[in-house]
């Protein structure tokens, strides 16, 4: 099983071979992927960095991939370049999906032939974000959505996992599985940072109440 990386802006991970079935999570840009069989123009595939296993539609992706920075906003908007003029498109890239570095000029820098994004929006691989009540923050308003994983929709374990993996750590992506990964408090006070699951649901202390 070789490596692929996942080289659209997002797609959805079903259960089943269908977009009939359930929406299971989802893949970002810049993902590293294995294929582990093939039906029709269905691929079985299981993610490198949370081991998720779940069906995407098959294409063609990116077999040698590095990257070397990733996107630290929620929404980062991709431009073509005409005539020294950079146009809108009506695609993105989500907050922590990793890219190469191509070229750059003063404001873009080109991740794929003629896809740009504003260089503000994106940080080195390396980066390690503390601040991670900004980050949650940064998701306020952002409509539940089972199985997704950005702003544009997402469920309360992609919340947690997607901060994790913006800064390259491993963390479960389900709720029943983050509870088993989690060590258990014995005393049963709140503080800031902690992980609180409830029936169906996981959170995070911002504070102590």
């Amino acid at each position: 099983m070789k490596n692929n990386f996942f080289n659209k802006s997002i797609s959805n991970i079903y259960s089943n071979p269908s977009s009939n079935s359930e929406v299971v999570s989802q893949i970002l840009y810049g993902e590293k992927f294995k294929i582990l069989s093939k039906k029709k123009e269905w691929l079985k595939i299981k993610t490198s960095y949370d081991n998720y296993t779940g069906y995407i539609k098959n294409n063609r992706f990116l077999k040698d991939f590095k990257p070397t920075h990733k996107i630290s906003i929620t929404k980062s908007k991709i431009f073509t370049k005409r005539r020294n003029k950079f146009l809108y498109s009506n695609n993105y890239l989500y907050y922590g999906s990793g890219i190469h570095l191509k070229s750059k000029n003063k404001e873009y820098i080109e991740f794929e032939k003629n896809k740009w994004i504003k260089k503000r929006d994106i940080k080195n691989i390396t980066h390690y974000e503390k601040n991670y009540i900004k980050i949650f923050k940064s998701f306020l308003n952002t409509k539940y959505l089972w199985g997704g994983k950005t702003c544009d929709g997402m469920d309360c374990s992609a919340l947690i996992q997607i901060y994790l993996y913006y800064n390259r750590i491993f963390f479960p992506r389900d709720t029943k599985d983050q509870i088993r990964y989690c060590v258990k408090k014995e005393v049963k006070k709140f503080n800031k940072g902690d992980i609180i699951f409830w029936k169906g649901h996981v959170g995070i202390c911002l504070n102590n109440s």
